[in-house]
């Protein structure tokens, strides 16, 4: 027997209400952390010490490249992007070797050579970066255009425009040259330990998810939140580099 249309509408409705409310409170999430997202850039007192000092200083420089790492939400959302439909270790550590291959290779690159680009545009990039990811865990790439980009291609090439993201934000500490390409390194082994402390995190997280049954339910609605911060960051950048 055919159900009234109101019947199907609360049906309807009902199932689509905890993906709704998930949507939401990754959004509300999303809004939280923005202006702390939007202020990604280098704070001022670190960027005072560090016009300070000159020499050889490992330490300091491995504290802010982890730092950087770790509160770089754009980053981070790329990274969960990478990882969340990945269950095997081996499979993990390849795809995070080849952003940390990109992003490495771009950082010190960008920064020995003094190359710079527009904060906006290579932070408007990142965020592009992240709503990339999002489409392809949602299929949108098979389902639009009849194929599917190379994952691993497409990391390491993402992985690249990150590190010029974070050469830039180097440049902004205007480094002394005594000491630049040891404390350059440094900051590069604190950006790979800050990464493997944020991918613990969300394998931990992401683990416990796995195993409930609200996962799959909830998987493509977490991406289109992730897919809706990149466009957030993306469009800030945007704005920021007409208004700036």
């Amino acid at each position: 027997m055919r159900r009234p249309p109101s019947a199907v509408g609360s049906r309807t409705l009902g199932a689509f209400a905890p993906h709704l409310t998930s949507g939401l409170l990754a959004l509300g999430m999303i809004l939280a952390f923005a202006s702390s997202a939007f202020a990604h850039a280098v704070t001022a007192g670190d960027q005072g010490y560090i016009q300070e000092i000159s020499g050889v200083n490992i330490i300091p420089f491995i504290y802010l490249g982890a730092k950087h790492m770790v509160t770089g939400y754009d980053h981070i959302l790329f990274l969960l992007g990478v990882i969340f439909f990945l269950y095997r270790m081996q499979h993990i550590a390849i795809y995070v070797t080849l952003f940390a291959i990109g992003h490495s290779t771009t950082m010190l690159l960008g920064v020995y050579f003094n190359i710079g680009i527009n904060s906006y545009i290579i932070d408007a990039i990142i965020g592009l970066s992240v709503v990339y990811k999002a489409l392809d865990n949602m299929g949108a790439y098979q389902r639009w255009f009849g194929f599917q980009p190379n994952t691993k291609a497409a990391t390491l090439i993402f992985g690249l425009f990150h590190g010029f993201g974070l050469s830039t934000k180097i440049l902004e500490y205007d480094i002394a040259p005594d000491g630049l390409v040891p404390n350059l390194l440094a900051f590069n082994v604190g950006v790979e330990i800050g990464q493997l402390l944020a991918l613990g995190a969300i394998l931990i997280v992401m683990g416990f998810w796995r195993k409930s049954a609200t996962f799959f339910r909830h998987a493509y609605t977490a991406n289109v939140a992730m897919m809706a911060a990149g466009f957030l960051l993306f469009g800030y950048q945007v704005a920021g580099y007409f208004v700036s």
